[in-house]
């Protein structure tokens, strides 16, 4: 075999300590491997520095990393304007078990790296991992706001107020009136009911009703505390918005080196652009991904924060449904096809996709709506949401990579796919009832 990178090193990366191995060409000739020296290092900057001049020594070209969690990026940091660093999973360079300790790993990692049998993981740019940074803590905000206001629901239900049976956002304008007087001590459930605006005011006389319960001091502490909490996130998560939107106007597209795919051999061929198509940047990006049914502004700021806009990293659609972990896997042993679970993938991209099929499947009269209701059927409605998930990531891919907004096919696309098919079912169905059917074209005015 030939090699590939005479000069490399494997870190194997914890939270407090780092076992590097460097691998450089034996003088001799005699071992084919190369000379391999292991030392250990801690993980303060200081420590890294040395790190990186132990590394230099031997002239040393090219790191492997494998780590988990949130380790490597502390290494990665000080390591990547000097070195070419490959991020590599764990799961993919696993020892021979039973041998298995830091020093190994770290060897084995040099040999892996030496003969390029590495494949290194997408590592966005700096400039992209800052919006990553953004658009991930905005959506741990938008959650903790959920369960904030969940606990404004449990706080009225044991109050006794069924606020929530009659509205159906009691933090909209009506809502968040209701509660302000509820605070307050100082209205009766009838007067609070009037507080209601627009299509609400149909259903005073249900809310006075529901607005009637066992209100106390204590209560009132709580609900105070807690709308002082949601306004406090509101403010943070409008801030974050407008941070990340300066960040997309100032983000310059760039592709990073390597490829991101698991499988062996060169990439296939992406779909060119239209040559009239504007250039690709990240705000035009977030205009397409906004035309897909269940894809908002922020969905669309959370995938091109992940993915970013250059889809010749990823080679294919698969491949970037299979990194975003809405793909079904492959376990076949002996001819027998086990279990086709998904893997786990990008996770924070994961959840966010699962959010937008579940949101596409409630549209109306859409391809996306009309492949869930089918699969759902079927299938369960597990599997028909990352089904459509998997189906709005390869319209993403095709869309970034030929510069083109989405295409509806419309809800009946599978009817008028397979027309003829339909029409027997359905003919067989009503015979089987006792009728007889004529069918006779349809005429076209």
């Amino acid at each position: 075999m030939d090699v590939v990178f005479p000069h490399c090193a494997g870190l194997d990366v914890h939270k407090k300590r780092i076992t590097a191995c460097r691998v450089s060409p034996d003088p001799t000739g005699q071992d084919a491997d190369g000379v391999l020296e292991v030392q250990d290092f801690g993980t303060l900057t200081i420590e890294l520095l040395a790190l990186s001049d132990w590394l230099s020594q031997v002239g040393v070209t090219h790191v492997a990393i494998e780590s988990t969690g949130e380790y490597w990026k502390p290494v990665y940091n000080l390591l990547e304007g000097t070195f070419t660093v490959f991020v590599v999973n764990a799961a993919h360079v696993k020892n021979v078990p039973g041998r298995k300790t830091d020093k190994a790993d770290a060897r084995w990692l040099a040999k892996l790296m030496r003969y390029g049998l590495l494949q290194a993981s997408f590592i966005p740019p700096q400039g992209q991992r800052d919006l990553r940074d953004l658009t991930r803590y905005r959506t741990k905000l938008v959650q903790e706001r959920s369960r904030e206001v969940n606990r404004v629901q449990g706080v009225l239900e044991r109050a006794n107020i069924k606020l929530a049976s009659v509205a159906t956002d009691i933090m909209g304008v009506s809502g968040r009136a209701m509660l302000e007087a509820l605070i307050a001590g100082r209205a009766d459930a009838a007067t609070m009911a009037e507080l209601a605006r627009g299509r609400m005011r149909t259903k005073i006389p249900v809310l006075a009703q529901a607005l009637t319960g066992v209100v106390r001091a204590h209560h009132r502490r709580l609900l105070a505390i807690q709308l002082a909490h949601i306004d406090f996130l509101d403010e943070h998560i409008a801030t974050l918005s407008e941070e990340i939107q300066h960040v997309l106007s100032t983000l310059c597209p760039s592709a990073p080196p390597g490829s991101t795919t698991d499988d062996a051999g060169a990439p296939p061929t992406v779909p060119e652009a239209s040559p009239s198509a504007p250039p690709m940047t990240f705000l035009r990006a977030i205009t397409l991904l906004d035309s897909i049914p269940g894809v908002n502004q922020q969905g669309a700021e959370l995938l091109v924060a992940e993915w970013g806009i250059d889809m010749e990293r990823f080679g294919t659609a698969p491949r970037l449904a299979a990194w975003s972990g809405i793909a079904p896997g492959n376990n076949e042993s002996a001819g027998i096809q086990r279990s086709g679970k998904t893997r786990k993938g990008n996770r924070a991209l994961r959840t966010g996709l699962v959010q937008m099929a579940h949101a596409a499947a409630h549209t109306k009269d859409t391809y996306l709506s009309a492949l869930y209701h089918r699969l759902a059927a079927r299938r369960g409605k597990k599997r028909a949401i990352v089904a459509v998930a998997h189906s709005i990531v390869r319209s993403a891919f095709h869309m970034l990579s030929r510069h083109e907004p989405y295409h509806e096919l419309g809800g009946n696309y599978f009817d008028a796919h397979r027309r003829e098919h339909l029409v027997d079912r359905l003919t067989r169905r009503i015979e089987r009832l006792g009728y007889r059917v004529a069918l006779e074209p349809a005429v076209t005015p």
